[in-house]
């Protein structure tokens, strides 16, 4: 399946008037301030000979073949950007994915 880029700016952070720095402090993430920002999180499963064809086949219950190694790890991604590497997990009835190892 083909993946759709993302164009993202960045932007310098302006310090807030006033505040200042503590010798040693760390600067603050922006994103700590933005926890409500909606993101897409995304997990790249590679499928061997997979058509447009068998895309427009697939109904609910359908079954799709991947070359992926049961102890492999897959990326994942938010809004594109490479985050960890994961490995699926079963928990009680549901299939999840633990993060092993940061990107």
């Amino acid at each position: 399946m083909g993946n759709a880029a993302l164009k993202v700016e960045e932007k310098p952070v302006e310090p807030t008037p006033g505040a200042a720095k503590a010798p040693g402090a760390r600067a603050q993430d922006p994103l700590d301030s933005m926890p409500w920002l909606p993101c897409t999180l995304s997990l790249e499963l590679p499928v061997v000979h997979f058509t447009i064809g068998d895309l427009l086949t697939l109904t609910t219950g359908s079954v799709i073949a991947t070359s992926y190694h049961q102890t492999g790890d897959l990326p994942l991604r938010v809004n594109g950007l490479l985050i960890g590497w994961t490995e699926f997990e079963v928990i009680d009835d549901r299939l999840a994915v633990r993060i092993t190892e940061p990107a």
